[in-house]
C-alpha cells in the first residue's frame, strides 16, 4: 500500500537551505573531551515519573550519612555479594546486592549458565532476547540479587580479538541495541535492576585497568571522535536508556584521556543530558580514581567502595560526608545520587520482589556456613541456602543455544544427520569433558574440554554441562549405531586412522575445535584476556585437515568467542559442513544435536564477519605500550568502519559475511514495498530544567556525624559514612586536604539548565522525534525448498549515501517463523528518523543529509536482492525485486557510498542555526570555579586524574567490570569533495515518481574526504594529582 504524505511531513523533513558537508576528523593521540557541568539532576522523565516521585519522598527523610550510605560500597568482601552498598536500617531499607553476570548468577550454586550474549545475538530474535533476560532476572531475584551486572554492549567488538566481546552481542550497533533493549526489559520485568555496561570505549583488555606495577602511569585511553561516538559506540547505550535500564556501569579505561568514571563529558553531557538517563551510574570495581571530581562529573555509586580491594580507605564514604559538609560537593548533587539509586529500585518494583534471607548465597564460599563478612572474618553463620533457581529454565536454555547455532556450510545436504550413520567418529578435546569438570578453573580460566563460555567476571558456575560427545552418543545409541572418539588434539595418527574407518563405512566425522578469551586478570595459554590471534586453539586447523584428508564427510563444529580464520580448510572438498555453536552454556551438547540431527532447522545468522585474514578487519589491539610510561593511546581512526562496514569500505570479500547463515531449506525474497508516513516536525529541544532540588535539610555540624558510640557490631575494614573526628582534615586522611583548587566553571551551578538540542524533556533516550517512523518497509519471504519448514531472518539495510558513510548499515530485521515448503509470509520493518540520520558535529544534533537514501532487503549484509529508494516528501512504494537491483555476496561488495557533490543537509528539525556553534574553544585550564577546597584525593574536575588503582582479580573470587568514556571535540564543517559525487541528487522539492525502483549494482567505492585541520584544544582542568595507591599484583 502507498500512504499519502501531508504538507506537514514535507515541512518537517525538507528545509531547503540547510547544509551538511562535514567530514569526520577521526581520532587523535592525546585528544581530550571538553568539560561539561553541572551534573544533570533527574526529573522522572517518561515512565520514570512515579518511581522518581517515590524516591524523592523517601530520600527527603534521610540524614546526610544515610544518603552517603546509598552511594558507597561497603568494601570488597564486606558482605555476601560482589558489590553491596550501605543499608538504611532506620527505614527498613536493606543494602542492595550487586552481582554478576550477564549470563547467570556468578559464584552461586544451583543456578543456570546461559548461552553468552554473542550466541543469543545469533538468533536475531527479539522474543528470545527478552525471554533470556527475564529468565536470568528471575534467577537473580530468587537468589536475592537487586542489581544484575549486565547486559553488555561495551565492548561492542571493535577488534575481533577483544577478550570480552562474547559477553556482548555484536559489533553492529543496531543488532546490539535491539538485543540490549529487549534484555533490559526482560531482566527488569522480573523485578531486578539491569546494569548495562561498560560505558564506554572499553574495547580491549590490555591496559584497560592501567599499569602493571612500576611501569605505566595510567590506563589506556580510547580516543574516539564525536561522530563515531554517536553513530556507533553510544547507539546501543541509547537503546538501553530508552528501554529503562536502571543502572549503567562506567568503565576502567580512559576516554579521550579522561577516566570514564570522572569524565564529565561522557557522564554529564552525553548520558544524563543528551540521553536523559534517569537511573544511576555505578563505577566498575575500582574504576573510581577521585572523590569530588567523580561526584561532580556524574558518578552516582562507587563499587566496591574501597580505594583498592580491602584497603580500608574510600574516596567516598566518610570523605563524601566531609565533602558535603565543607561544600565541595553540593547537597543537590548528593541528593540526586540518592534519588537516582532509589528511583531505580522503585522502577523495577523491588519492594514487591523480595525473597527471604536475601541474598541467600555467598560469593566467597559454597559452604553452607561461613563468614558473612569474608574479609573481616566476622559473623560466622548460615550463608548459603542452596536455592535451586535453574530447574525450570533448562528447556529454555537448550532452545536459546540451538537457535543461536549458525550453519555456515552444508555441501550436498550433509546435514542434518539421520542418527543411523554406521559409525560416528568424534575428534577434538572440545567435544569432551574438562579434566577437572566444568567449574574446575576459577572463573572458567582455562581451556580444557568443550568450551561453553569464556572466562572472567562475566561467567557463572555450571550446574552441569552436557558435552557434545555425551549428546552424540545418546543420539547414535538410540539407533544402536557405533560412536568412537579421539579427544587428544595432537593424536594425528590415531585421528587419521579412525577417520579412514568412518569413511569406509559411509559414516560421519565430527571435528570439534575452539578459540577462547576473557578478562585480562586471567591469562590462559599466554592470552591475557584478549586473544593473541584469530587461529583455532590447540592447533585445531591441523586436526581438521588431518581428519578431512581421510574422511569424505567431515563436519566441523566450532565453539569460539568470535570469528576465527577458516582459510586453511573451509573449502576443503571433504569438509561438507561447518557449524558455529558459539558459547552455548550448560545445554551445549543437547542443543547441538538438536541442530545436527534436524529437530531444529537452523535459522541463526552470524552476528559478526568471518574474514579471510586478520588484516581485513581494519582494526587492531594495542599489545605493547605506545606512549612511553604514559597512558597507551588507542586511536579509533577507523571511525564507524568496523566489522562488515570495514570489509565493504575496502571491497574485501569475507569468507562468511555479517548476517549470513544457512537453513536446511532455502528462501527467496520478493514484493518490496516502502510506505512513507506523515510525522510531526523534528524540533531541537529548547527546554530547560527546573533548578536543582534539594531534599531534606543537613545539619552542618560535624559532630552530628561522628561514629555513633552505641553503634552495634562495627565491622573491621567496612566502609562507613561516619567521621572519626570533628576535625574534617584529620577525619579525611587526605594529605592534600585544604589545598585550594578551583573547580571547572558551572560545577556548582544549581540554576535551571538547558537541555541539549538532541535531548528530550519528555522521555529518556534522546530527542523523542528521533524515533518517529518515517517509512515502513515490507517484503515477502518464500520457502523455496520442498522438505523442511523453517524460520528466516529478513534483514533491512540502508545506504545513507554520503561520502563518509558506510555502504550499508543494518537498520532492522524480523524473524519470519515457520514457513512451510512452498509457502510465503510477509514481514515489515519500521525505519525511524534516527535510522536515516547522521550526527552533525556543528549543530550537535542528528540531521538527515540530502544524499540519496536506499533501502536493501535480504538474508545477509551481502545478499540483498531487493532495493528501493527512500523518497522524502512524496508517496513512495518499492520496487527492486529479484531483478530490480540489490547485490549479492558474489558481486564483490555492498552498494557504493558514492553520492552527490552538493549534499546540502536536511536537518530533520528544519532548523538552520547550530545549537552549539563552538563551545570547545575555552581556555585550556579553567579557573572560574568556586575555589572550594577539596577533601579527597582527586586529580581533576572529571577529565584526567592520577594513576589508576588495579585490584588483583586473580583471587579466588575476583570481580572486574569495565565501561568507558569518549569524545573528541566536534569539528567544523568541511566541504565534501565534488569529484567524489559527479551526480548530485535532484532538489528535494522536485516531485518524485510514485513508484521508485532502484538498481543497486556494485560500483567503485565512494571517496572519503580528507579530514579537516585538528579542532582547537578542549579544556583540560588543572588540579593537584592524587598520590598513587599501592600497586596491585594483577589488573583486570
Amino acid at each position: 500500500m502507498v500512504s499519502s504524505l501531508t504538507s506537514a511531513l514535507v515541512a518537517a523533513l525538507l528545509p531547503a537551505t540547510a547544509v551538511f558537508a562535514q567530514t569526520n576528523p577521526g581520532a587523535q593521540t592525546n585528544q581530550t573531551s571538553p568539560p561539561r557541568y553541572p551534573s544533570p539532576w533527574s526529573s522522572g522523565l517518561g515512565d520514570w515519573a512515579d518511581a522518581h516521585a517515590r524516591a524523592v519522598a523517601f530520600v527527603s527523610q534521610l540524614t546526610l550519612t544515610e544518603k552517603v550510605n546509598l552511594t558507597t560500597g561497603v568494601g570488597w568482601e564486606g558482605e555476601k555479594c560482589v558489590g553491596n552498598n550501605g543499608a538504611i536500617p532506620r527505614l527498613g531499607f536493606k543494602a542492595l546486592c550487586m552481582q554478576d553476570s550477564p549470563l547467570g548468577v556468578r559464584f552461586a550454586d544451583f543456578s543456570s549458565a546461559y548461552p553468552a550474549g554473542v550466541t543469543i545475538a545469533a538468533t536475531w530474535d527479539r522474543e528470545l532476547f527478552r525471554r533470556r533476560g527475564h529468565d536470568m532476572g528471575t534467577e537473580h531475584r530468587r537468589k536475592g540479587v537487586d542489581v544484575q551486572l549486565g547486559p553488555v554492549v561495551g565492548p561492542i567488538g571493535r577488534s575481533p580479538e577483544g577478550g570480552r566481546n562474547w559477553e556482548g552481542f555484536s559489533p553492529d550497533p543496531v543488532l546490539s541495541g535491539i538485543a540490549v533493549a529487549e534484555t533490559v526489559k526482560g531482566i527488569q520485568g522480573a523485578g531486578v535492576i539491569a546494569c548495562t555496561k561498560h560505558f564506554i570505549g572499553n574495547e580491549q583488555e590490555h591496559y584497560r585497568q592501567g599499569p602493571p606495577p612500576g611501569y605505566l602511569k595510567a590506563a589506556i585511553s580510547s580516543n574516539i571522535d564525536d561522530v563515531t561516538m554517536h553513530e556507533l559506540y553510544m547507539w546501543p547505550f541509547a537503546d538501553a536508556v530508552r528501554a529503562g535500564t536502571g543502572s549503567i556501569m562506567c568503565s576502567y579505561n580512559q576516554v579521550n584521556n579522561s577516566y570514564a568514571c570522572q569524565n564529565s563529558y561522557m557522564q554529564n553531557e552525553l548520558l544524563k543530558n543528551e540521553l536523559g538517563f534517569q537511573g544511576f551510574i555505578m563505577s566498575d570495581w575500582q574504576a573510581q580514581h577521585s572523590g569530588v571530581s567523580s561526584a561532580l562529573a556524574g558518578l552516582d555509586m562507587t563499587m566496591p567502595g574501597d580505594v583498592t580491594f580491602d584497603s580500608r580507605t574510600s574516596y567516598w564514604g566518610a570523605n563524601l560526608t566531609i565533602a558535603v559538609l565543607n561544600g565541595t560537593v553540593p547537597q543537590w548533587r548528593l541528593d540526586d545520587m540518592a534519588v537516582r539509586i532509589v528511583a531505580a529500585w522503585y522502577y523495577v518494583d523491588r519492594e514487591s520482589n523480595q525473597v527471604p534471607d536475601a541474598p541467600n548465597f555467598s560469593s566467597w564460599t559454597t559452604d553452607t556456613f561461613g563468614f558473612r563478612h569474608a574479609f573481616a572474618q566476622e559473623r560466622y553463620e548460615l550463608v548459603n541456602h542452596h536455592v535451586d533457581t535453574y530447574s525450570d529454565h533448562v528447556d529454555d536454555i537448550r532452545e536459546f543455544a540451538a537457535k543461536g547455532t549458525v550453519l555456515l556450510k552444508n555441501t550436498n545436504n550433509a546435514l542434518p544427520l539421520t542418527g543411523k550413520e554406521q559409525l560416528t567418529a568424534v575428534f577434538g578435546s572440545d567435544a569432551g569433558e574438562a579434566q577437572y569438570g566444568p567449574n574446575g578453573c576459577s572463573d572458567r580460566g582455562c581451556d580444557n574440554g568443550t568450551l561453553a563460555m569464556g572466562w572472567g567476571s562475566g561467567t557463572a558456575n555450571f550446574p552441569y554441562l552436557v558435552t557434545p560427545l555425551e549428546a552424540i552418543k545418546t543420539e547414535a545409541l538410540q539407533n544402536r549405531k557405533a560412536v568412537e572418539s579421539v579427544l587428544d588434539d595432537y593424536a594425528y595418527s590415531q585421528a587419521s586412522a579412525l577417520a579412514r574407518r568412518a569413511a569406509e563405512v559411509d559414516g560421519v566425522c565430527l571435528v570439534f575445535a575452539n578459540s577462547d578469551g576473557g578478562e585480562g586478570y586471567i591469562i590462559v595459554d599466554g592470552n591475557e584476556g584478549d586473544r593473541n590471534n584469530l587461529t583455532l586453539w590447540h592447533d585445531g586447523d591441523t586436526l581438521i585437515k588431518k581428519v578431512a584428508d581421510a574422511c569424505n564427510n567431515t563436519v566441523v563444529v566450532l565453539h569460539t568467542i568470535g570469528p576465527v580464520l577458516l582459510t586453511a580448510w573451509y573449502d576443503h572438498p571433504n569438509v561438507t559442513a561447518i557449524v558455529w555453536a558459539g558459547l552455548p552454556g550448560q545445554e551445549s551438547g543437547n542443543a547441538l544435536t538438536d541442530v545436527l540431527y534436524g529437530r531444529v532447522n537452523p535459522a541463526a545468522k552470524s552476528p559478526f564477519t568471518w574474514g579471510a585474514t586478520r588484516e581485513s578487519y581494519g582494526t587492531d589491539l594495542i599489545y605493547t605500550p605506545n606512549n612511553g610510561v604514559n597512558a597507551p593511546q588507542d586511536n579509533f581512526v577507523e571511525g564507524v568502519f568496523i566489522d562488515y562496514r570495514a570489509f565493504d569500505k575496502s571491497n574485501t570479500s569475507p569468507i562468511y559475511e555479517f548476517g549470513y547463515g544457512l537453513s536446511y531449506t532455502t528462501f527467496s525474497y520478493s514484493n518490496l514495498q516502502i510506505n512513507a508516513h506523515p510525522v510531526p516536525a523534528y524540533t531541537p529541544s529548547s527546554a530547560r530544567t527546573a533548578p536543582a532540588p534539594t531534599y531534606g535539610t543537613i545539619n552542618n555540624s560535624s559532630a552530628a556525624y561522628l561514629f555513633p558510640a552505641d553503634f552495634p557490631g562495627k565491622i573491621n575494614a567496612y566502609v562507613y559514612p561516619f567521621l572519626n573526628s570533628t576535625d574534617l582534615a584529620a577525619s579525611s586522611g587526605d594529605p592534600n586536604y585544604g589545598v585550594a583548587y578551583s573547580w571547572p566553571d558551572k560545577s556548582y551551578d544549581s540554576s535551571a539548565q538547558p537541555i541539549l538540542a538532541a535531548g528530550s524533556s519528555v522521555a529518556p533516550g534522546g530527542n523523542e522525534r528521533l524515533y518517529d517512523v518515517l517509512f515502513t518497509v515490507s517484503a515477502t519471504v518464500t520457502n523455496t525448498g520442498s522438505k523442511y519448514s523453517g524460520d528466516e531472518v529478513a534483514q533491512v539495510y540502508v545506504s545513507l549515501g554520503g561520502p563518509n558513510d558506510p555502504k550499508v548499515v543494518l537498520r532492522g530485521f524480523e524473524k519470519v517463523r515457520d514457513i512451510a515448503p512452498g509457502a510465503s509470509a510477509t514481514f515489515s520493518v519500521d525505519i525511524t528518523r534516527r535510522d536515516v540520520s547522521n550526527w552533525d558535529t556543528v549543530s550537535q544534533n542528528w540531521v538527515i543529509s540530502s544524499y540519496p537514501k536506499t533501502v536493501y532487503v535480504g538474508s545477509s549484509s551481502r545478499k540483498l536482492p531487493l532495493s528501493g529508494a527512500l523518497v522524502f516528501g512524496a508517496p513512495s512504494t518499492g520496487g527492486g525485486g529479484n531483478n530490480g537491483g540489490g547485490y549479492t555476496h558474489g558481486s564483490g561488495g555492498a552498494p557504493s557510498s558514492t553520492g552527490a557533490s552538493t549534499g546540502g543537509a536536511v536537518h530533520p528539525t528544519g532548523y538552520t542555526t547550530p545549537v552549539h556553534p563552538t563551545g570547545y574553544t575555552s581556555p585550556a585550564h579553567p579557573t572560574t570555579g568556586t575555589g572550594k577546597p577539596s577533601t579527597m584525593k582527586t586529580a581533576s574536575s572529571g577529565h584526567g586524574s592520577g594513576p589508576a588503582t588495579h585490584p588483583s582479580k586473580s583471587a579466588p573470587h575476583p570481580h572486574p567490570h569495565s565501561p568507558k568514556p569518549h569524545h573528541s571535540s566536534p569539528s567544523p564543517a568541511a566541504s565534501a569533495n565534488p569529484e567524489t559525487h559527479p551526480h548530485p541528487p535532484p532538489p528535494y522539492h522536485t516531485k518524485p515518481s510514485a513508484t521508485t525502483t532502484t538498481s543497486c549494482a556494485p560500483t567503485a567505492p565512494g571517496g572519503y574526504a580528507p579530514p579537516p585541520p585538528p579542532p582547537p584544544p578542549a579544556e583540560k582542568p588543572s588540579g593537584y594529582a592524587q598520590p598513587p595507591p599501592p600497586a596491585p599484583n594483577h589488573y583486570a
